[in-house]
């Protein structure tokens, strides 16, 4: 059979579930399809020919070359396709993007002897913003031997006409509200983890947003409303809390947006999201890609009594009041000219800070990637034709206070800042474009970087970039079919553009699946590092990190840069002595809870924790940052002090070593080369030349809060609160709950101990507890099922040399082997511990999950709702977050112990200790 054949049938198999023919990203079957559309007999040929206008990807997939080099050919008249005519091979150029159709107009311009042809070519090449090195390069040459077109191109450019002559974003915009849910709106709700595997499918990723009720409801909407659009709302919420996801906004975007290019199917921007609480930083990012809207409705605010003071309920919480209404089915007026929000005449909100002049662009552009690109092409522009630059697009916002420090963040900003005057000092609130170091790239938004790259006609990793890693955590648990239709294909993208990748095409080195986020840690050899990665726990304990999209993160790949505000700091310290028996998991917990209990609301959303913890090396201090993505915070930063970063610094370097020796290193040993920056920055602060970055002792918070340490007298937990009268508050992280609270009679029906958010340590405290309650009982018999998973090998290779690997082993049930992976996920468990490979495994929820209607105690960061484990008809499921020993106590008691039962538990165990640096670490 031919691909054509094979691509009727999988389109057959597809009507059955309801959709459309996939959109053709092969070169080999679209070479078939263009020989169908030259032979005017053939019985295909009007198919091929909407498959090959309407069914194509653009960018640098193979699709787009065959595509466009046969477009050249109807173009030069050595093909004749009545259908298509040279305007209609321009204009399908024109909405290709880049990579073979910039090589094809840029042949037509520059090597071709008919002057009508050209001309045509440098008018399409005028709209074209997605032009490289190798692009831009040969317009330079052209212009330099004098070519009178090529000029023409590039003073087009300087202009940035590509920008100017598009149509002005309209005035208004009529939106009809659909509340999507009440309370914080995670990512997973409109782009569920278990269904990543669909995700670089969209049309069949669509399917999964919300609900097929919620989808039918908001197509009714469109029919109902015509001539508006839908506004998305978490309604007492904050809208795409817990991941940046792309599918996500993709998703939304698929049912409530507009098609990006009539000739793309399924691509749709545009979408407009609310929430009462606002957008979730990083998925405001994402929103902003697709130049979309996100509004803060402020739509309930808290009550207050006739002297201005909060009114509170029975619990001591804050009561709301509606200050108005935004129930489904109302229709409110987006007045972009006056950036106000509107319900007819009736003016309810100030949207300002939805529509500031650089937002305004990337709707304009219908994407922040074109003013990004375009932005470089008008300096090439300029510079080749040593012309000062028009200022077209809106100024940078520049905020300096003279005379005033800076924060930890601001440091990092101003030493990374790109296009900045020299000696501009920028403070928070200030547009930075700045270099990124390290890139990171999950599996289950791998598949998705790797299309927007194509899509941006990327070909290779920008040599910026220090390093940058591929990973295969997320689906780490099972190796099904989906893993290996999917993962192998990625790891080859990736690997050829130029990414570490966990997994070698070749077979030459063992598959790793160690998490991500352990990886990027220690990759990042540098305090003053910026880091962008493809998860929202992208938040490393050296350097500051932004959990991103998959566009972002493909935007970090391919330029090296990254744009965004700085953003205000936090400033978190601490006082007192932690108890003997508490784990750093309760601190941070602890954290959580006083900064609620002295602020009254999250002051961490949106902004930089600062976490004064410099006595914590970096595998211990990563627990503290990557729970700040569940506080919504932007990114966190580790003040450090100078031994215990060199000390990090010498752990990391022997990691990347083993990774070289496993023969993980590329062509051009990126992984030596963060060998060797390690080695300088040690270097640095041994000399005194560089000391562990610091903040100025005069820089200003937004606010500053100190935990106190002795005032933490018992393990803590974070309960998603499944029953709490009001839906809002459901399935946050703002209820913590000492262990005295559950009475010691709450039952547990699994424990898991894994993640991101768990060391060696802890995998040690477990072999550490299994021989505490063996030597007090006599055996250990467990009443729940323990789920243990440790974060990468190497942890495992230490663990087996210092003998807590064969405590594990000998009560374990199962084990994972990875010459005979799991290939279906896990239904049910028994009451025995199970070793897990290395990986997310329960906490991403895309394969593994707990029974229906578990009580799950993780260690791990989720508690929303579906994720770790689903609902049943006898009881909604809940994940409730607990430090190690709280967790494979509660499974062995099958329940959660009391105060007494786990101090026992605990004597002689050396769990994650913390002590606050005795000096503040402040710059001198």
């Amino acid at each position: 059979m031919s691909l054509y054949s094979d691509y009727i049938q999988e389109i057959e198999e597809r009507k059955g579930q309801g959709l459309s023919p996939k959109p053709i990203d092969g070169g080999e079957l679209l070479a078939e399809i263009v020989e169908q559309i030259k032979d005017l007999e053939n019985a295909d040929r009007e198919e091929s020919l909407k498959f090959f206008i309407y069914n194509t990807l653009p960018g640098t997939t193979s699709a787009a070359g065959v595509k466009a080099k046969f477009l050249k050919e109807i173009i030069l008249g050595e093909s004749k396709v009545e259908e298509i005519t040279p305007e209609f091979a321009f204009e399908l150029l024109s909405h290709m993007k880049g990579g073979p159709s910039i090589e094809v107009l840029l042949d037509l311009v520059l090597e071709g002897s008919d002057i009508a042809i050209a001309k045509s070519a440098a008018e399409v090449l005028k709209t074209q913003v997605f032009l490289y090195e190798a692009d831009t390069e040969r317009l330079a040459v052209a212009f330099k031997a004098g070519c009178p077109i090529s000029k023409e191109i590039l003073e087009s450019y300087a202009k940035a006409e590509f920008f100017t002559k598009l149509p002005e974003v309209e005035e208004t915009v009529d939106v009809v509200t659909f509340i999507a849910g009440e309370g914080d709106i995670s990512t997973d709700l409109l782009s569920p983890g278990n269904q990543a595997h669909s995700r670089s499918d969209r049309e069949l990723h669509g399917k999964c947003m919300i609900s097929e009720e919620a989808q039918k409801e908001i197509q009714a909407l469109q029919a109902a409303h015509p001539g508006k659009r839908v506004m998305l709302i978490a309604e007492k919420g904050t809208m795409g809390v817990g991941s940046s996801r792309m599918s996500g906004v993709n998703n939304v975007a698929l049912w409530t947006g507009k098609q990006a290019s009539p000739y793309v199917p399924f691509v749709n921007v545009a979408p407009i999201v609310a929430g009462t609480n606002g957008i979730s930083p990083i998925f405001l990012t994402t929103v902003d890609v697709t130049g979309g809207i996100g509004i803060d409705l402020k739509n309930w605010v808290k009550k207050t009594d006739e002297n201005g003071n909060t009114v509170l309920d029975e619990n001591e919480e804050p009561v709301l009041e509606q200050a108005y209404s935004v129930e489904t089915g109302t229709v409110l007026t987006i007045n972009i000219k006056e950036k106000k929000l509107y319900n007819g005449d009736k003016e309810l909100i100030d949207i300002s800070a939805s529509l500031t002049p650089q937002k305004l662009e990337f709707i304009k552009a219908g994407g922040s990637y074109a003013i990004v690109f375009g932005k470089k092409l008008q300096n090439f522009a300029t510079q080749t034709l040593g012309v000062a630059g028009e200022q077209v697009f809106a100024a940078s916002k520049e905020i300096s206070h003279e005379g005033q420090g800076l924060t930890a963040v601001e440091k990092i900003f101003n030493k990374n800042a790109v296009g900045v005057a020299e000696g501009k000092t920028l403070h928070a609130g200030s547009d930075v474009r700045v270099k990124v170091n390290i890139v990171g790239s999950q599996d289950t938004t791998g598949l998705m970087t790797s299309q927007e790259l194509e899509a941006m006609a990327a070909t290779v990793i920008s040599p910026t970039v220090d390093g940058a890693y591929q990973s295969g955590c997320h689906t780490a648990s099972v190796w099904d079919k989906k893993a290996q239709a999917n993962i192998p294909k990625l790891m080859k993208f990736m690997h050829g553009f130029g990414l570490i990748t966990g997994r070698d095409p070749k077979g030459e080195y063992h598959a790793m699946t160690d998490v991500i986020h352990k990886v990027l840690n220690d990759l990042t050899v540098d305090d003053w590092d910026i880091i962008i990665g493809g998860d929202s726990h992208t938040r490393m304990s050296k350097g500051v990190a932004f959990g991103a999209d998959s566009g972002t993160v493909a935007l970090a790949l391919a330029t090296g840069e990254a744009t965004m505000p700085i953003p205000q700091s936090v400033k978190v310290t601490f006082k007192g002595d932690m108890k003997e028996y508490m784990d750093f998991r309760d601190v941070v917990h602890a954290t959580q809870a006083q900064m609620l209990q002295q602020f009254g609301e999250n002051v961490f959303q949106g902004r930089i924790i600062e976490v004064h913890i410099g006595t914590l090396p970096a595998d211990q201090a990563f627990t503290f940052t990557d729970w700040t993505a569940e506080m919504k915070a932007k990114a966190s930063i580790c003040i450090s002090q100078n031994d215990t970063l060199i000390e990090s610094l010498e752990i990391a370097k022997s990691r990347i070593q083993i990774m070289i020796e496993k023969g993980m290193d590329n062509d051009t040993q990126v992984l030596q080369g963060l060998i060797d920056k390690a080695n300088n920055r040690i270097a640095e602060i041994r000399s005194g030349e560089k000391p562990a970055l610091t903040p100025d002792a005069d820089a200003k918070y937004f606010a500053e809060f100190v935990v106190d340490l002795d005032v933490i007298v018992e393990p803590m937990i974070a309960d998603p609160d499944v029953h709490n009268e009001d839906v809002s508050k459901r399935y946050t992280h703002d209820t913590i709950r000492d262990l005295t609270f559950y009475g010691g009679d709450k039952k547990v029906d699994l424990g898991f101990v894994g993640s991101c958010m768990v060391h060696k340590g802890d995998m040690k405290i477990v072999a550490k507890m299994l021989r505490n309650l063996e030597e007090q009982y006599g055996k250990v018999e467990f009443q729940a099922p323990l789920v243990v998973t440790a974060p990468t090998y190497n942890i495992i290779e230490e663990l087996k040399a210092e003998g807590d690997w064969e405590m594990l082993q000998k009560y374990s049930g199962f084990e994972f082997n990875d010459e005979a992976p799991k290939n279906t996920a896990r239904t049910e468990y028994e009451n025995i511990l199970y070793l897990e490979r290395p990986g997310c495994n329960l906490c991403m929820g895309n394969q593994e999950k707990a029974a229906k209607g578990d009580t799950v105690l993780a260690t791990s960061t989720r508690l929303f709702q579906g994720r770790v484990v689903a609902d049943s008809d006898r009881k909604k499921g809940e994940s409730l977050l607990a430090s190690t020993p709280v967790v494979v106590l509660s499974a062995i008691l099958g329940r959660i112990p009391t105060i007494e039962e786990y101090k026992k538990a605990v004597v002689g165990i050396s769990l994650t200790k913390f002590a606050p640096p005795r000096e503040p670490m402040l710059a001198s």
